[in-house]
């Protein structure tokens, strides 16, 4: 049943069962350590005591947390060593997000956090770990009460919303073109480190008996084999990874008492949900790296007050398909224009600053080609490789190039750039709350200028790069009525787009 207000509450008790081992694995460095000490001194104690001290301390937090929810705030208190307390102001509530791992689920408990749109981690942050997951739905409601319909009687009414999008088997052919698998083999490398385990691996004969073999193979047929090796694992380990996270997700839009929320449901083992509040959408980003873009692919992340918008919290949609994305970013903002419509080219002289930052790498590879050719001499392959980055040069800037656009039209302001990873910005005009127009020395020669707007959602601020100055601020003030009697728009000649 839902806590009573006004009244402080423990977490469930059986946490007891799961923050000891958390706890022995956040300190497993220190485990380690005792060991290796215990065994340098002859003192078997050591790892004794330090395992001791590690599962009472993850004890001791259930008698040190508590948490309250009132009419006006939520609050919580922490600390074994130094006490602290956290309150929030339930009208600055943004989002909740929950989380269960897979110890956490065995015994029916969810992490749940509640986001303000400030930056808080670690310390700061307001975390219940854990409470009991039959709870999760009531807290959610109580927490998001001004988005959420309730019945009569005050109880949580069952959602009633529409299906955005469903996780998809096919939606893994992506995985292998991130760059989750090396993450993976590199965290297995530093938990290696960090615990001591590959400390002697440079003075072992594995690591004498490799460097004897590049030597008599050769350091670039090594490479080339090294770097096959690599991405043989690296891609599975990527498809693992995509399918444990985002395995069984369901996007869902839940109608409420104003606008409702927007619901977010993934993973396997660690089951991950995120409500966002809709009255604080502000737009979305299609993002679209440039080897997901080949198979047409794209990933969708939420613009909103409260909400990152580069972090993971801010994902609505992994790498799938293009068209799922957008159909996704049409039912979000509701304007197919703006999330799929063509868009105004900057001109020219945009174009010609897409070709020449580009050009500029091969440029310079290719005197200093020269002069060294020309003092001790150069491999044979060398020129070959210089055509190789020159081509792939040439082919990322005419991508640049034809991405760069933008549109204001029907309330959105769209703003596309960039191939390596080119991203669509849709935002709300109405959520912008402030313009800057930037140009660089360079820019300036060029008669060309970056519009910012500034928002309080998502990144905070979004670019239109490279327009022609003389219509910056005409942009803006399509965008933004207010800024068309400003002293700068006045002088502006160019007609609005």
């Amino acid at each position: 049943m839902m806590t009573r207000p006004n009244e402080w509450h423990h977490l469930s008790p059986r946490m007891l069962l799961v923050h000891p081992i958390h706890e022995m694995l956040r300190q497993l460095p220190v485990l380690v350590g005792s060991v290796v000490l215990g065994s340098a001194t002859g003192n078997a104690s050591w790892p004794l005591v330090a395992l001791g001290v590690t599962v009472v301390f993850g004890l001791l937090r259930w008698f040190f947390t508590t948490y309250r929810i009132d009419d006006e705030n939520v609050s919580l208190r922490t600390g074994v060593m130094a006490r602290r307390q956290i309150s929030i102001p339930r009208s600055r509530i943004r989002s909740v997000e929950t989380e269960a791992r897979l110890l956490h689920r065995l015994v029916g408990l969810t992490v749940l956090r509640v986001g303000t749109g400030q930056q808080a981690g670690g310390e700061a942050a307001f975390v219940l770990d854990a409470v009991e997951s039959a709870l999760v739905p009531q807290l959610r409601a109580s927490l998001l009460a001004e988005s959420l319909a309730d019945t009569p009687g005050g109880e949580a009414a069952e959602p009633s919303g529409q299906v955005l999008a469903r996780w998809q088997p096919s939606w893994l052919r992506y995985a292998p073109l991130s760059f989750s698998g090396l993450v993976m083999i590199g965290a297995v490398i530093g938990v290696g480190y960090q615990t001591g385990l590959a400390l002697g691996l440079p003075e072992s004969g594995f690591a004498t008996s490799t460097v004897d073999a590049i030597q008599r193979t050769g350091v670039v047929l090594v490479l080339t084999v090294a770097l096959a090796v690599v991405v043989a694992i690296a891609a599975p380990l990527a498809v693992l990874f995509s399918w444990l996270t985002y395995g069984n997700l369901l996007l869902r839009r839940d109608t409420g008492r104003q606008h409702g929320v927007l619901h977010l449901r993934y993973g396997l083992l660690r089951i991950r949900e995120r409500t966002f509040d809709m009255s604080r959408l502000r737009g979305a980003t299609l993002r679209e790296p440039l080897l997901v873009r080949a198979l047409r692919g794209a990933r969708l992340d939420a613009v909103m007050t409260g909400v990152h918008g580069d972090g993971e919290s801010a994902v609505l949609l992994p790498p799938c398909p293009s068209e799922t994305a957008v159909a996704v970013l049409v039912d979000l903002i509701g304007n197919q224009d703006a999330a799929a419509g063509p868009l105004r080219t900057h001109g020219p002289a945009a174009t010609r600053r897409r070709w020449t930052r580009v050009l500029l790498l091969p440029a310079i590879a290719g005197f200093g080609l020269i002069a060294t050719a020309s003092t001790v001499g150069v491999p044979a392959w060398t020129p070959t490789a210089w055509a190789v980055l020159t081509a792939c040069c040439a082919g990322i800037a005419a991508d640049r190039a034809r991405s760069l656009g933008h549109r204001v039209a029907d309330g959105w302001l769209v703003a596309r750039a960039g191939s390596l990873e080119r991203r669509r910005d849709c935002i709300a005009c109405d959520g912008v709350i402030g313009w800057t127009v930037r140009q660089t020395l360079f820019q300036r020669r060029a008669g060309v200028a970056t519009l910012v707007a500034a928002t309080a959602a998502g990144r905070k601020s979004y670019q239109v790069i490279d327009v022609p100055t003389e219509a910056a601020w005409s942009v803006a003030g399509a965008a933004s009525p207010w800024v068309a009697d400003s002293m700068w728009a006045r002088h502006d000649d160019a007609g609005a787009p």
